[in-house]
């Protein structure tokens, strides 16, 4: 067995070779292990304010300056940080606008005919515009409204008088 020196006290013990390659055998007793969790800062969980400890080096090595208790807060920071513009992906944001309509207080279900079934709703661009994305600009239809408004006079008049309708009562 190999030999190691203690991190705290410097006495050499023994210990597997297989703790020294995942970086376990650090210490030679309990004691000096308890000794070693004492040296760590208490700080708190950036997204559910839960104390943590924090070692030095650890508290050194962070690039956002933040620290979570669990793999979830940093997932939920992450989430809220590296969203939109700010994401490696990003590609100038044409394609949110069912995101936009879903976050808004606008009611899901379609215009023309009602229905509230979020997995055949569309998102409809009233001018057409795909790139315009703004709330005034979208709406709620059921895909089979969504087909006629663009293909039928008659459906794209109805919903006209519908919008003009909302629009008055606000």
């Amino acid at each position: 067995m190999p030999e190691a020196n203690c991190l705290i006290c410097n006495d050499k013990f023994h210990t597997k070779k297989s703790h020294l390659q995942h970086g376990w055998g650090k210490f030679c007793s309990r004691k000096c292990h308890h000794i070693s969790m004492q040296n760590r800062i208490k700080m708190k969980c950036e997204i559910c304010a839960r104390e943590i400890y924090r070692s030095m080096s650890k508290s050194k090595r962070s690039k956002s300056g933040k620290f979570f208790c669990s793999k979830s807060c940093q997932t939920k920071w992450r989430n809220k940080e590296f969203s939109g513009e700010k994401h490696s992906f990003w590609k100038g944001g044409q394609y949110t606008y069912r995101r936009l309509m879903k976050n808004s207080k606008i009611d899901v279900e379609c215009l023309l005919c009602c229905k509230k079934d979020i997995r055949i709703l569309a998102v409809h661009h009233l001018d057409e515009n795909r790139k315009n994305n703004k709330l005034s600009n979208l709406a709620w239809l059921c895909h089979n409204c969504h087909f006629m408004v663009h293909h039928d006079n008659v459906y794209k008049a109805n919903l006209s008088k519908k919008l003009a309708d909302m629009v008055a009562m606000v």
